[in-house]
């Protein structure tokens, strides 16, 4: 990974010395990207997974995508449409669909430590089986140890109140989307990163909402509550178009390892958010187990910016 130089911002634009642009983007993916776990959980307790995924990212995608052709972007050529199609899969449908799934039986806040896995698995991805990047034990050890705090956090407890298997479900959504994010160095895709997020979200919700009327849950058209619905667009608003915005703003501004370490926060607001706010039980276990996936994560990020 190669480290982008940040312009040095105007006295307007700056709080002692930092400029308040990057404060708020990391704001967006630390804060808010964190408090999704919890808007997801409450919007699926009240609508088929699939659907309320589906419209997220299908709207979502089509108000970043037309923004940006609006703007100038050049719409993307017929094989880019190919390539966008293949991340839309990986990174939204296998992503969550899953995640959506499994936040109707697991906590927000272990649904988001489980999530956090997403660095471990594209390490794994990256040396042993794309190549990417050069075999190093001490990576490999930082992810084994990821690893061991995942199998700490669902191991059989007489105080554990949800099951294993959507929980492996989240996991295995972890990997779709590290999978995504290895082919997404590779593949010919748009050079207007906003315009590629905002395709792929867009063919990503068309998959989910096409996978959603072939389960049945639009037979009848499902009932969205009040709540359900404030849920979803916040989720919409806050999740995707703020948070991936935030997001690739980020990107081309400083080190993605940097950006990366939204992947260490985010659980840390998910699970106090999910105690105090929805009353989700939080076990010694539990934190113990959060706490070594964490700092796993952490030396991941730290020992991918030494070798950047």
């Amino acid at each position: 990974m190669t480290s982008t130089t940040v312009s040095r911002p105007s006295a307007s634009g700056t709080l002692r010395g930092l400029d308040i642009r990057v404060l708020l983007a990391f704001f967006a993916i630390y804060v808010l990207w964190g408090t999704t776990f919890l808007a997801i959980r409450i919007a699926v307790q009240e609508v088929p997974p699939l659907f309320a995924a589906g419209c997220r990212f299908f709207v979502a995608g089509v108000v970043l995508y037309g923004f940006m052709r609006v703007k100038g972007q050049a719409a993307p050529q017929m094989k880019q449409w190919r390539n966008l199609a293949l991340i839309g899969l990986l990174m939204f449908v296998a992503e969550y669909g899953p995640l959506f799934w499994a936040e109707k039986y697991v906590p927000s806040g272990v649904t988001s430590v489980l999530a956090a896995s997403v660095p471990l698995i594209t390490i794994v991805l990256e040396m042993l089986v794309f190549r990417q990047q050069r075999f190093r034990w001490s990576l490999l050890g930082a992810a084994l140890l990821g690893f061991g705090g995942i199998a700490i956090l669902l191991l059989p407890s007489g105080q554990r109140n949800f099951g294993i298997f959507p929980c492996v479900a989240v996991l295995l959504g972890a990997i779709g989307w590290s999978m995504g994010s290895v082919l997404n160095r590779s593949l010919d895709l748009p050079e207007s990163r906003p315009l590629t997020s905002g395709a792929a979200m867009m063919l990503g919700g068309c998959g989910l909402l096409l996978l959603s009327a072939i389960f049945g849950e639009m037979h009848p058209l499902p009932h969205v509550s009040l709540r359900a619905a404030l849920a979803i667009l916040y989720l919409i608003i806050f999740g995707s178009l703020l948070g991936f915005t935030a997001f690739v703003w980020l990107l081309g501004r400083m080190p993605a390892t940097r950006v990366a370490s939204f992947a260490y926060v985010n659980p840390i607001v998910a699970v106090a958010l999910g105690y105090f706010v929805a009353g989700e039980i939080i076990t010694a276990r539990m934190l113990i187990g959060a706490a070594i996936l964490i700092v796993s994560v952490f030396l991941i990020l730290r020992k991918d910016k030494v070798a950047a």
